[in-house]
């Protein structure tokens, strides 16, 4: 019989957590994760594991690591992103905080190199057993999440497919089948510059969208609350930014709104543009002065869509997931609703394959002046994956059930 924790030490992946956080891989990084993909990279080749690169763009690289099925039974791919956001105004030290009070700290710790470790060393400690499951279990480490995605889009495009993926966001022993999509749109307002002193004689971009916003507000704010899906919640929007003129003393010639708009089944982003354009077509009429459109920004513009998560309840891998995460923990684990936008939703709709969003963490750490995890939910989370692993892809279950310590 199997059992994950008799193959590797607890030290092994509080280190290796350490080793991924202290590599930084942040926006504002040259080449932004190549030398974490390259670490990775370099980690499995040194445990035997089967490992490559994904050239996405530039010198930026997902890194995919394979532990070969016999053909037999169900793969599953383990996907997780190698990117974090910036780490300015930080209370602790990004990147080499260490531990302390039982945890990894430091930026990503959560948001998700504490992922990416539990997913590996879950891997390796299958190989280390010499067990070969039916399926082939394929780690993903992808760039761009926290940007446009482009790794999780070259993976699909690549033809990678496996039977059923886990994206390791950290979730606090539960797990979501679904949520919102996102997409970012810019309402861009153009007028005519001229004196604040003879404002008459020029156009204020910045007036027509304080318009927009207003009618937004009164219009379509109360309309997309009414819509809910039982799984996601409430559609949603977030005017996040306004960007306008050049001077006090000067008229603004244009101005741009940026709105973050969370949509359900339902909706699609034409439907959810069109509702933007109808009070843009309603302000023209009244006001012939108007000139504005409105585009996807070029933050998150990419070939693909950013469609919501719907992963059916029926699908095996949630009975997996949901059967494996009770196993260590002792009850019924919660389904997240309403939690934010994530790579499977990319993978569900567009490489077809059923995911479920599960991995070690608070959620609500992620991001965080003071980021960290909790070293009790790496421990914890390989164990499940592990048993993930056994409930989807080994037809003959060989995980042994242990009376061991549930470290929560």
């Amino acid at each position: 019989m199997f059992y994950v924790n008799d193959f590797y030490r607890h030290e092994e992946i509080i280190e290796l957590a350490q080793q991924l956080i202290s590599i930084p891989s942040h926006p504002d990084v040259v080449h932004q994760e190549k030398e974490v993909a390259e670490f990775i990279y370099d980690y499995c080749g040194a445990n035997g594991m089967e490992v490559q690169f994904q050239e996405v763009t530039g010198q930026r690289k997902n890194v995919l690591a394979f532990l070969r099925g016999s053909g037999t039974g169900n793969s599953l791919m383990l996907n997780g992103h190698l990117d974090t956001i910036t780490p300015y105004r930080m209370t602790i030290d990004p990147f080499n905080e260490g531990i302390r009070d039982g945890f990894v700290w430091g930026r990503g710790a959560a948001d998700m190199k504490g992922g990416l470790a539990s997913m590996l060393i879950t891997m390796l400690a299958y190989k280390r057993a010499g067990i070969t499951p039916d399926g082939d279990i394929i780690f993903a480490g992808v760039i761009g999440e926290e940007g446009k995605s482009e790794g999780t889009e070259h993976l699909i495009n690549s033809g990678i497919r496996t039977d059923a993926a886990i994206v390791g966001e950290p979730s606090n022993y539960e797990y979501a089948v679904g949520h919102r999509g996102l997409e970012w749109f810019d309402v861009v307002f153009t007028g005519k510059a001229s004196h604040s002193g003879s404002p008459d004689s020029g156009i204020n971009a910045i007036e027509k969208a304080a318009e927009f916003i207003y009618r937004a507000k009164k219009e379509l704010y109360p309309k997309i609350r009414q819509r809910r899906d039982e799984f996601m919640g409430v559609s949603l929007m977030n005017i996040g930014i306004i960007e306008g003129g050049v001077g006090q003393s000067t008229v603004a010639d244009s101005c741009t709104v940026k709105i973050d708009r969370r949509y359900i089944p339902g909706e699609t982003v034409q439907s959810v543009m069109q509702e933007y354009q109808d009070i843009l077509d309603s302000m023209k009429e009244e006001d012939p002065q108007l000139l504005a459109e409105i585009k996807k920004s070029s933050a998150n513009d990419t070939a693909l869509n950013h469609p919501p998560l719907i992963t059916p309840m029926t699908e095996p891998i949630v009975h997996a997931v949901k059967t494996s995460i009770r196993e260590v923990i002792k009850r019924e684990p919660q389904i997240t609703r309403g939690r934010g936008w994530t790579d499977a939703a990319l993978l569900k709709v567009y490489a077809k394959i059923p995911t479920v969003v599960f991995g070690p963490g608070d959620i609500r750490m992620s991001h965080t002046e003071a980021e960290r995890i909790a070293i009790k939910d790496l421990i914890n989370t390989t164990e499940i994956y592990a048993r993930i692993i056994d409930n989807f892809c080994i037809k003959d279950k060989i995980m042994e059930i242990k009376d061991t310590p549930w470290y929560y």
